[in-house]
């Protein structure tokens, strides 16, 4: 049995999988915010609960909003900020008394997408979360890709490439990065820079196939800049699929719309890297955590 963790900045889930992938149980509890070490009593009550449930012992992979130091082995990058500067996986195991596999969760959810998901297959899968941040993973041969220093895959913290006629501030110190223009909250910063009103992404593309003509707009700016960033990733990684999740993910014309827009920013005479919405949505980056274990 495979157990997994993902540990949110509101809710921390816990999946257990069969050996052939089968869900036995699944169950959430709110994350104790700025609480390390309720953090910690929480993850370990929820396994030793699933456990004592399921009458057998598991592997544990955990995926956190964040990476584990190469240097250190404490925790770094986090917003889930009471995280960082703690030995996570250290104090998982005292606790449980097992080793304990850490992973970014972006990468949890690319590693998931690979392995049984949109994507099941495929060599190399760069996924993407697109929600209130935005977050990149990539698995090659059904392996979680971290390099050298913890970071692969953190595309949200690259400059948009591209001309715009104004760069947010992200809260990482830099200007322009990918996060604050397609993230949830930046689709809704953009939509309201250009006299819209402050909606949500769901609600922008549901007016904008009824036809409103600001919300249409907003998209193509979208979709556009979402095109030029992930040619960008195509140009470097030349991955087989990206796999969308986050809650901008539902936006169904992204998938028929993008692939047309990047064409012209590849290096290439052809694409043949597909663009896939993922199969286990929600549950896609515990169900990674979980295949943290071979």
């Amino acid at each position: 049995m495979r157990l997994g963790i993902d540990l949110g900045g509101t809710k921390i889930e816990i999946v257990a999988l069969a050996t052939d992938s089968t869900e036995l149980l699944r169950r959430r509890v709110p994350t104790p915010r700025d609480d390390y070490p309720g953090t910690l009593a929480a993850i370990a009550g929820m396994v030793q609960q699933a456990e004592n449930e399921l009458g057998q012992r598991g592997s544990l992979g955990v995926g956190i909003p964040g990476a584990e130091s190469r240097v250190s082995g404490l925790i770094k990058n986090a917003n889930s900020t009471w995280l960082i500067g703690r030995p996570l996986r250290h104090d998982l195991q005292a606790l449980l008394q097992r080793e304990v596999r850490l992973a970014n969760d972006a990468n949890c959810f690319a590693l998931s997408e690979a392995t049984d998901g949109a994507a099941a297959g495929a060599a190399v899968v760069f996924g993407v979360i697109l929600g209130t941040g935005v977050g990149g993973g990539i698995a090659v041969q059904g392996k979680v890709l971290a390099g050298a220093n913890a970071i692969a895959g953190e595309w949200g913290h690259n400059r948009l490439p591209g001309d715009e006629t104004e760069w947010p501030a992200c809260y990482c110190g830099r200007l322009g990065c990918v996060e604050t223009f397609l993230s949830g909250p930046g689709m809704r910063r953009d939509h309201a820079r250009f006299g819209g009103d402050s909606i949500e992404p769901a609600e922008i593309a549901a007016n904008a196939a009824a036809g409103n003509a600001a919300c249409a707009a907003t998209l193509q700016r979208y979709e556009t800049r979402l095109a030029r960033a992930l040619a960008e990733v195509i140009n470097i990684l030349d991955p087989d699929a990206i796999v969308l999740g986050g809650g901008l993910s539902n936006i169904d014309r992204l998938y028929e719309r993008v692939p047309k827009l990047w064409t012209a920013q590849v290096f290439s005479d052809q694409v043949a890297t597909r663009l896939l919405k993922s199969r286990h949505g929600d549950a896609s980056g515990v169900r990674g955590a979980a295949w943290l274990w071979e």
